[in-house]
C-alpha cells in the first residue's frame, strides 16, 4: 500500500514529454511499432508466434554476452536473434519440425543466457532492462540502428509482400506454383529477428508479444485483408507506444507496463465487440501463376 501511495500525478508531465530522452523514446518506440505491426500478420498466419517468443529469449544470451565483454547490447541482440532466426528457418520447414527446432535452440540459448547473466552480475540493472525493456534509455546511436532496421524491414516487405502472403496462407499451392517458399521463410525470420532486436529494447524479452503479436491479433478480429490488417496493427502499436509514454510521464512508472496494458486492453475491447469471432481468411491477393502480380491483373 505504501508503494501505491507513492504513485502520484506529475503536474509537469508536458515538460517531461518534451525532454530529449522522451523524444528519443517516442521516435524509437514508433519505429519498433511500425516494423512489429507490419510483421505481426505474418507471425500469426505462418504460426510463428512461438518462434517470435523464442527469438526474444535467444537474443537474451547475446545481450548478456555483450554486457559481459563490454560490447553494445544491440549488437549482441542482433547477432543472436538473426543467427537463431536463420537456424529456425533452415531446420524448421514444417510447423512441427519448426517447433522442435525452435525449442531445441531456445533451450541452448537459455542455458547460455543464464551463464552469461551470472558472470555479468555486476551489470544486473542492464540485464533487467533486457528482460523488461527500458524505452526511456534509448540513445541516439540506438535510434540510428532502429531506423536502419525499420527501413530494411519495410523495404523488404514492400518487395516480398505478395509472394509472402501467398506462401503464408497456402504454402503447398505456392510451392507447386514455383514460389520460393523456403527462401521466403528464411527472409521472413531474418526480418522478424531484426524487429525483435528492437522490440526487446522497448518492452523487454518477457513482454514482447504486446507489440509483435497482440496488435495484429486484434486487427485480425476486425478484418482478414492483409493490407488492412497491417494498417490497423501498426496504428494500434503506435497508439500503445504513444499512450504508454504519456501515461508514464504522468505518473512516473515504466512505459513498458502501460504499452502492454494498452495493447491488451485494445485486444479485449475488440474481442468483446466481435464476440470472439475471428474474420475468415480472404484468398491470397496474388495471381497464382504470377505471385508477384496482384490477382485479376
Amino acid at each position: 500500500m505504501t508503494a501505491l501511495a507513492a504513485v502520484q500525478f506529475q503536474s509537469d508531465w508536458l515538460q517531461i514529454l518534451s525532454s530529449p530522452f522522451m523524444r528519443h523514446a517516442l521516435v524509437g518506440g514508433s519505429l519498433v511499432a511500425v516494423a512489429a505491426g507490419l510483421l505481426g500478420y505474418f507471425v500469426i498466419t505462418r504460426q510463428n508466434a512461438f518462434a517470435a517468443h523464442a527469438l526474444a529469449h535467444i537474443g537474451f544470451p547475446g545481450a548478456t554476452g555483450a554486457i559481459l565483454v563490454g560490447a553494445p547490447v544491440t549488437l549482441g541482440l542482433t547477432v543472436f536473434c538473426v543467427a537463431g532466426g536463420v537456424l529456425i528457418g533452415l531446420f524448421g520447414r514444417r510447423v512441427a519440425d519448426r517447433e522442435m527446432a525452435t525449442g531445441t535452440i531456445l533451450a541452448l540459448a537459455t542455458a547460455l543466457g543464464v551463464l552469461f547473466a551470472s558472470l555479468a552480475s555486476a551489470n544486473a540493472g542492464t540485464t533487467t532492462s533486457v528482460l523488461f525493456g527500458n524505452l526511456l534509455a534509448i540513445s541516439r546511436n540506438q535510434l540510428m540502428v532502429f531506423a536502419v532496421f525499420t527501413v530494411a524491414v519495410v523495404g523488404t516487405l514492400a518487395f516480398l509482400a505478395r509472394p509472402l502472403v501467398f506462401a503464408s496462407v497456402d504454402p503447398e499451392v505456392a510451392e507447386a506454383r514455383g514460389v520460393p517458399v523456403r527462401a521466403l521463410g528464411l527472409a521472413f525470420v531474418v526480418l522478424l529477428a531484426l524487429t525483435i532486436t528492437m522490440a526487446v529494447q522497448v518492452v523487454g524479452t518477457l513482454l514482447l508479444f504486446a507489440l509483435v503479436v497482440t496488435p495484429a491479433a486484434t486487427a485480425l478480429r476486425l478484418t482478414a485483408r492483409p493490407p488492412v490488417v497491417a494498417a490497423v496493427a501498426v496504428s494500434l502499436a503506435l497508439g500503445s507506444v504513444w499512450g504508454g509514454l504519456v501515461l508514464s510521464a504522468m505518473v512516473n512508472l515504466p512505459p513498458s507496463f502501460f504499452i502492454v496494458s494498452l495493447a491488451v486492453l485494445s485486444w479485449l475491447v475488440v474481442l468483446g465487440l466481435t464476440g470472439g469471432r475471428r474474420q475468415a481468411a480472404d484468398p491470397p491477393l496474388v495471381d497464382a501463376h504470377h505471385p508477384h502480380r496482384p490477382a485479376g491483373t
